[in-house]
């Protein structure tokens, strides 16, 4: 002890520091507070995800502590590539960067988490010495994380600072597939102008009758991924703009959460036979109303209307737009409007984190439209995602994976130029299949799935289920660079998704696969807070513990979740396991065998 209320520890310190904020505070003070807040939440969820602590936050600087010199890099690794996602859209100009600095040493810590002395202000010094968007890290770091973290490391030498005596050696370090602070590989299709980004806001359902809410949200699905269809649009999934369903909405504060520039509004009734939509496009930064329109029609021209609609809103933001976009983005899902409504109402079934109640009665109603319409081939994807998710999570069976399989390639026979059906039949393709001893090998056709894929990013990169739907599929052929950089991409289509521990579960496997298992393992506790009960993260939880030779937290893990799962068995796994390494599929199973999991 120090003195009363203090203790000498040795942690490892992170700096960190905004490059340029008194340029951004003169350029623009609100939207500049409002980017430091948001980089502010990044950093306490990263640092808290590697078992760090914040000790401040004072101006533009962030000084946290952590018990590891790993965890401290590797949360530094998180921040940077987590600005880096975000910030693609947004002009250079007015990005806000962070430099960060790592050392490892003695501290002097109050009791009330306050800490000072030479190990504080040497990372802060550290943080001097980094690029704009970079990390620099001192040589007693740089030691205790070698084959701890999947990064390189560039000598700077010996380094003279500021109020500290001896020099200090430091380190530059790169994340594996790039220089942070680089510009994130954008997906292939590229990135939208963040001046043609949109979030459509749920439409009021003016029509008297809550049961009709399905169908307005109907509407707004379509409107949608119309626009998204659209190569020059960046536009919100639905699972991020409905979290405003029922609130007052303030425009300008839904474009500063979203990141975007324009809103989209309005409301349906609908009334035997005829409905009506009214829209309105606001610009979210001035509150300015940039078109507004009523469209009458009957059910039988319900598709007509959704093209008058969204061909209204291209007209009004880009003038210049090519007709073809437009024709592409309109073609018609099903004639049959009960086999449409039917559809309609099987949607939630399909949402991440839905019962098994809602998949079967879901599987039910897709049967039924496609009783109704034998071509309807988005019916046919959903089906096939749905037979899926069934699989996943436990209580499929044969039948499931034959019916999924024939659903998905029906779908791709009858269109393939749409990417709703194209990213679901794909990901199916890859991911639903059995292994049996002494059976042939059921599905898991990795060419087909990636070839899928592929196409519905040359048609819609920024669709939300284009890019999960890659991640998974790039995470199964294993390649977990790409696969990290679509499910980033997805999180920024949808930043507000009720369903986000599905895109955080994507970036523990991308982890995983990149052999960057601190980073696997924060990812999987993190979706775990956001979804106790998820299935797929407490799997990668107990693999990434395996690997960290962390064993007896590796065996609490399997308890848990053969509570969740109690019929999960290591052959099971290895029979609908998707991955395409078989080693991969092998070294898992004996890590679950290890910590517990019945054979």
């Amino acid at each position: 002890m120090t003195d009363t209320g203090s203790a000498l520890r040795l942690v490892a310190i992170l700096a960190a520091d905004a490059a340029g904020y008194s340029r951004l505070m003169a350029v623009d003070e609100g939207a500049t507070v409002a980017a430091l807040d948001a980089a502010r939440a990044l950093f306490r969820a990263r640092i808290e995800a590697h078992r760090g602590r914040v000790v401040d936050m004072a101006g533009d600087s962030v000084l946290a502590v952590f018990e590891t010199a790993a965890g401290a890099v590797s949360a530094a690794l998180a921040v940077q590539r987590d600005l880096d996602a975000a910030l693609g859209p947004v002009p250079e100009s007015r990005q806000m960067r962070f430099r960060i600095g790592v050392h490892l040493g003695d501290v002097i810590e109050k009791s009330d988490g306050t800490v000072y002395g030479d190990g504080v202000n040497i990372a802060a010094r550290l943080q001097t010495l980094a690029d704009v968007g970079g990390i620099t890290v001192s040589d007693a770091v740089h030691g205790a994380v070698r084959g701890k973290v999947t990064a390189s490391f560039v000598d700077q030498g010996e380094q003279e600072v500021k109020n500290i005596p001896h020099p200090v050696r430091a380190f530059a370090v790169h994340a594996s597939g790039g220089t942070p602070g680089s510009a994130p590989t954008a997906p292939e299709g590229g990135l939208s102008s963040p001046a043609n980004s949109i979030a459509v806001l749920p439409f009021t359902n003016m029509s008297g009758d809550p049961e009709q809410d399905y169908f307005a949200d109907g509407m707004v699905e379509d409107i949608i991924t119309a626009l998204a269809r659209m190569r020059v649009f960046f536009v919100i999934a639905r699972n991020s703009s409905f979290v405003y369903r029922g609130k007052a909405v303030d425009v300008k504060q839904v474009g500063r959460d979203l990141g975007v520039r324009y809103v989209l509004e309005g409301s349906v009734r609908k009334s035997g036979n005829r409905v009506r939509i009214t829209g309105q496009l606001i610009e979210a930064q001035s509150g300015h109303h940039v078109w507004a329109d009523r469209f009458d029609s009957t059910l039988e021209d319900v598709f007509d209307l959704q093209d008058r609609i969204t061909e209204s809103i291209v007209s009004a933001i880009e003038p210049n737009m090519r007709r073809t976009e437009i024709e592409r983005a309109s073609a018609k899902p099903t004639a049959n409007l009960q086999a449409f409504d039917l559809l309609l109402r099987a949607l939630p079934g399909a949402m991440p984190g839905a019962s098994r109640t809602a998949r079967d009665d879901a599987l039910a109603l897709i049967r039924r439209a496609l009783e109704m319409d034998p071509r309807y081939s988005l019916a046919k994807a959903l089906g096939a995602f749905l037979c899926l998710a069934r699989v996943n999570e436990g209580y499929g069976d044969a039948d499931d994976v034959k019916a999924g399989l024939r659903y998905a390639d029906e779908a791709l026979s009858e269109r393939d130029d749409d990417p709703t059906i194209l990213s679901h039949a794909g990901m199916v393709l890859g991911s639903l299949g059995y292994r049996a001893l002494g059976f042939r090998v059921l599905g898991f056709r990795y060419d087909e799935a990636q070839r899928a894929i592929e196409r519905a990013l040359s048609l819609a990169p920024n669709l939300l289920v284009v890019q999960y739907s890659a991640g998974v599929v790039k995470a199964i052929i294993g390649d977990g660079e790409a696969a990290l950089r679509h499910f980033e991409r997805a999180k920024r289509i949808s930043p507000l998704d009720p369903a986000m521990s599905a895109f955080i579960q994507g970036t523990s496997g991308a982890h995983l696969l990149c052999g960057r298992y601190e980073e696997s393992l924060a990812a999987a506790q993190q979706a775990i807070r956001e979804s106790p009960n998820f299935v797929g993260a407490h799997r990668l939880l107990l693999v990434a513990l395996s690997h960290l030779g962390r064993t007896e937290e590796a065996k609490a893990a399997a308890q848990h979740l053969l509570e969740l799962s109690p019929t999960f068995t290591v052959s099971k796994f290895r029979s609908v396991a998707p991955f395409k390494d078989p080693e991969l599929r092998k070294r898992a199973g004996d890590m679950f065998l290890a910590a517990g999991i019945p054979k």
